[in-house]
Protein backbone atom coordinates (compact mmCIF):
# COMPACT_ATOMS: atom_id res chain seq x y z
CA UNK A 1 0.00 0.00 0.00
CA UNK A 2 1.23 3.70 -0.99
CA UNK A 3 2.83 5.74 2.21
CA UNK A 4 -0.15 8.72 2.46
CA UNK A 5 1.09 11.89 3.21
CA UNK A 6 -1.04 15.60 4.01
CA UNK A 7 0.34 16.05 0.47
CA UNK A 8 -1.03 13.24 -1.40
CA UNK A 9 -4.67 13.46 0.80
CA UNK A 10 -5.62 16.82 0.14
CA UNK A 11 -4.11 18.38 -2.85
CA UNK A 12 -4.27 22.43 -2.63
CA UNK A 13 -6.12 23.41 -5.69
CA UNK A 14 -4.48 26.71 -7.44
CA UNK A 15 -6.39 29.86 -7.14
CA UNK A 16 -8.58 30.57 -10.25
CA UNK A 17 -7.46 33.75 -12.26
CA UNK A 18 -9.53 36.47 -11.86
CA UNK A 19 -11.88 36.70 -15.51
CA UNK A 20 -12.97 39.84 -16.71
CA UNK A 21 -16.35 39.18 -15.65
CA UNK A 22 -15.40 38.94 -12.14
CA UNK A 23 -13.56 41.59 -12.56
CA UNK A 24 -16.36 43.79 -13.58
CA UNK A 25 -18.36 42.58 -11.06
CA UNK A 26 -15.96 43.40 -8.29
CA UNK A 27 -15.51 46.98 -9.40
CA UNK A 28 -18.68 47.95 -10.04
CA UNK A 29 -20.18 46.45 -6.44
CA UNK A 30 -17.43 48.44 -4.67
CA UNK A 31 -19.12 51.99 -7.06
CA UNK A 32 -22.68 51.07 -5.83
CA UNK A 33 -21.46 50.25 -1.83
CA UNK A 34 -19.39 53.85 -1.85
CA UNK A 35 -22.50 55.14 -3.29
CA UNK A 36 -24.69 53.92 -0.88
CA UNK A 37 -22.45 54.93 2.45
CA UNK A 38 -22.38 58.96 0.69
CA UNK A 39 -26.45 58.52 0.16
CA UNK A 40 -26.12 57.47 3.66
CA UNK A 41 -24.23 60.17 4.90
CA UNK A 42 -26.07 62.82 3.32
CA UNK A 43 -29.15 60.95 4.69
CA UNK A 44 -28.05 61.17 8.28
CA UNK A 45 -26.55 65.05 7.81
CA UNK A 46 -30.06 66.30 6.19
CA UNK A 47 -32.39 64.43 8.89
CA UNK A 48 -29.90 66.28 11.77
CA UNK A 49 -30.53 69.60 9.83
CA UNK A 50 -34.48 69.00 9.92
CA UNK A 51 -34.93 67.71 13.90
CA UNK A 52 -32.37 70.93 14.93
CA UNK A 53 -34.56 73.20 12.72
CA UNK A 54 -37.64 71.06 14.06
CA UNK A 55 -36.56 71.71 17.87
CA UNK A 56 -35.32 75.23 17.33
CA UNK A 57 -39.05 76.23 16.13
CA UNK A 58 -40.91 77.09 18.38
CA UNK A 59 -44.84 75.81 18.26
CA UNK A 60 -47.70 77.76 17.73
CA UNK A 61 -49.95 77.55 20.79
CA UNK A 62 -53.58 76.25 19.38
CA UNK A 63 -57.05 78.18 20.38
Amino acid sequence: MAKLTKTSVFKTQAPKAETPMDKTTRIVRKMVDEEAEQRQVKIDRLRNARLEREANTPTKPSR
